[in-house]
């Protein structure tokens, strides 16, 4: 009888430690599951997020550097310019066609992108504009400037050529951009130029 109530014990036992050993298996899968799943999403959202560095360089025989920085997240594309050895004052600043800046000038970049074929005017403007308009920035005393846009007319690599600024140019003008004169404002002469590319 000993024996016997020895073995239900002894079978009670193994049933029990072999159920808390399946329960414990099951609870690590859904844990690594888990874990796998917000790493998945996690890189989904770094795959969303795009960055495009154009380097500006020189044409026309100015003095300008800089940088600009696309960034596209949730639809949006942002722009940071930082731009020097400018003459203090306001400049105009505004994407190209194409993503060429061989000529001295900067003339290879060709007109402003206006993919819409929409007359020039300020960003915005409900009588229209050129997705290319960035319009006017300031620069201090010390030649220094700086340019914040966000859009979601613009995208970056998306295919859309009406949207798509992969292949353009960016393109700064000496003068200002008064915003009415066909076909890009009388900006002036083009002094820094750089290529919008991966």
């Amino acid at each position: 009888m000993k024996r016997i109530s020895l073995s239900i014990v002894l079978c009670a036992g193994l049933i029990f430690t072999g159920c808390k050993n399946e329960k414990k298996e099951k609870e690590m899968d859904e844990q690594s599951e888990t874990e796998m799943t917000s790493e998945k999403e996690m890189k989904k959202e770094e795959k969303e997020v795009k960055k495009v560095k154009v380097s500006l360089k020189s044409v026309s025989d100015s003095k300008l550097s800089g940088n600009v920085v696309f960034t596209e997240e949730d639809g949006e594309v942002s722009m940071t310019a930082i731009i020097s050895g400018l003459a203090e004052g306001k400049h105009a600043i505004h994407l190209h066609e194409k993503g060429d800046c061989s000529a001295a000038d900067g003339s290879s970049a060709g007109g402003h992108w206006n993919p819409t074929d929409a007359k020039h005017g300020k960003w915005g403007s409900n009588d229209g504009y050129h997705k290319g308009d960035i319009g006017n920035f300031e620069v201090d005393a010390n030649g220094n400037g700086t340019v914040n846009m966000s859009t979601d007319e613009w995208c970056i690599g998306c295919g859309d050529p009406k949207k798509d600024i992969l292949g353009k140019a960016v393109i700064v003008h000496d003068g200002v951009d008064d915003y009415t004169s066909q076909p890009s404002g009388a900006a002036g002469t083009r002094v820094g130029c750089g290529v919008i590319q991966k």
